[in-house]
């Protein structure tokens, strides 16, 4: 999934340097979509692995 919110976020980019506005903003949402996706993965993981440290001690 890493690589399709690189992916997007390249589109996006390019999209911005030629003025398409509408694939431009539609590759953004896609982006920010995921970056969201990651942070909430990210962060269930982090307790996931606080709380699992914690019982073994």
């Amino acid at each position: 999934m890493l690589r399709f919110a690189l992916m997007f976020f390249v589109i996006a980019i390019i999209a911005a340097l030629f003025g398409f506005g509408g694939i431009a903003g539609a590759a953004a949402g896609i982006a920010q979509f995921l970056f969201y996706l990651f942070l909430i993965i990210f962060l269930v993981s982090l307790v996931m692995g606080l709380a699992r440290g914690k019982s073994t001690q």
